[in-house]
């Protein structure tokens, strides 16, 4: 097993920010936590790295405990947080390659991974530039090759797309699929949800410090008890018939917003036929049609609640 924290505890005064947390990674995935702002998502990866301490609970990676003092794992492990971390007054070289001889001392083996992280991130053109002059997208990267240059089992990315544009986090998103299939484990917290359903192997979903619900995402999407949601274009829609509907069997929620209807249905029906009969008996008029099953984000929202939570 990469990761295995068990019964996680952190407290700051009478606030508990992990609550016996659990987690269990294991070699050659890309698992995805999830979690509201709040939820403890960065607590609990500074306490697996030993940047905090805890109250209470173990840390295990690589099968060995991890302490402050853990040289020989940490060397094992590359980290990609949200924040870039590089030193503006070096150019994307000059910051891999200090980054490297953190971990690496032989200079022509330093020299090599320099360039196998620089080759990897796409960032040939841009060796003599200095970080003010990047692009978001390219400080994403190169903060990436900081993170991997050493050729680490594990790797942690916390938010590593933040911010960047489309054509920057495909890049990224497909240079985290190829290092997978290299052998590197990976820990991936993002808030975006369909880089989590794109490249996640497993999922974890995490609130007020715990862990509620892990599984494949199509375990995921299994455990909530919402089916296909239907969305119609329909003309003045009356309350009295937006109210019918939602008495309808099979009928979890019905909204209607700018000529949008949009109904959620229960796991398990086929709702379309019944709703389209509907409109057709009641005389509304409607255009078009689509349907989707449930997404990942519809699984986080159902298990997390959708009020708003404060950033942290």
């Amino acid at each position: 097993m990469v990761i295995k924290v068990e019964n996680l505890v952190k407290r700051y005064g009478e606030l508990v920010v992990l609550d016996h947390f659990n987690l269990e990674v294991g070699e050659g995935e890309i698992f995805g936590l999830l979690g509201p702002n709040g939820s403890g998502k960065s607590t609990s990866i500074h306490c697996m790295l030993s940047l905090l301490t805890y109250d209470k609970g173990e840390v295990m990676l690589f099968d060995k405990k991890m302490t402050p003092k853990s040289y020989d794992i940490k060397k094992d492990i590359g980290i990609v947080m949200q924040n870039v971390a590089v030193f503006e007054e070096l150019t994307v070289y000059e910051n891999i390659d200090y980054f490297c001889s953190l971990y690496v001392k032989d200079k022509e083996r330093r020299k090599e991974l320099v360039e196998s992280a620089i080759d990897f991130c796409a960032l040939n053109s841009f060796v003599k530039f200095y970080p003010a002059k990047l692009s978001g997208g390219l400080l994403r990267r190169l903060n990436i090759a900081c993170g991997i240059v050493h050729k680490p089992k594990l790797v942690i990315m916390d938010e590593p797309t933040v911010a960047v544009d489309p054509q920057s986090r495909n890049n990224i998103l497909e240079g985290i699929k190829k290092l997978n299939k290299e052998g590197t484990t990976i820990l991936y917290t993002s808030h975006y949800m369909e880089e989590i359903e794109q490249i996640c192997t497993r999922i974890a979903i995490m609130d007020r410090g715990r862990i509620i619900a892990k599984g494949t995402k199509e375990e995921l999407k299994a455990m909530i008890g919402l089916g296909e949601k239907i969305t119609m274009e329909v003309y003045q829609l009356e309350r009295e018939k937006l109210e019918e509907l939602k008495k309808l069997p099979g009928v979890k929620m019905a909204s209607y917003d700018g000529n949008i209807l949009t109904i959620k249905s229960e796991k398990g029906r086929n709702n379309l036929s019944p709703i389209l009969h509907y409109m057709e008996e009641g005389n509304v008029v409607f255009g078009k049609v689509y349907t989707e099953m449930p997404t990942l984000n519809d699984v986080f929202l159902e298990m997390t609640g959708k009020e708003l939570r404060d950033n942290g």
